[in-house]
């Protein structure tokens, strides 16, 4: 596990985290670790999701912290260029992590779920 990670994130729960990048697509997303940074710094995010697979771990290791002090919720996946084709970007291109600004109403019950998820994890 890497230094960034704080708990193991089981593949049906990473799944559910894909499935709701995707579909938050359409709205406002922040993409890469200065914007999701600055993102948490300002209590703006509504969920951040970082990659378990960055090299070096140092570009996110300070997220979760930030994440934590501003209690914002996060998850993780595990694949960078996964979660960047999730997010509507360009092939080839990975995304170390992103925050989701804006979750539409149709996305919300889907957000709920994986925020449960997540707090089961971390207890």
């Amino acid at each position: 596990m890497s230094v960034h990670v704080r708990y193991e994130t089981p593949e049906d729960v990473s799944n559910k985290i894909y499935e709701l990048v995707q579909a938050c697509n359409g709205g406002r997303i922040k993409r890469g670790s200065n914007e999701v940074t600055k993102v948490a710094l300002r209590k703006t995010a509504a969920f951040v999701v970082l990659a378990e697979d960055v090299n070096p771990p140092e570009l996110v290791n300070h997220i979760p912290l930030i994440c934590d002090d501003n209690s914002i919720p996060f998850g993780y996946v595990p694949s960078q260029e996964f979660l960047a084709k999730e997010a509507g970007m360009e092939t080839g291109v990975k995304a170390a992590s992103l925050a989701i600004m804006d979750v539409p109403k149709a996305a919300q019950e889907m957000l709920d779920e994986v925020l449960e998820l997540i707090k089961g994890l971390r207890a």
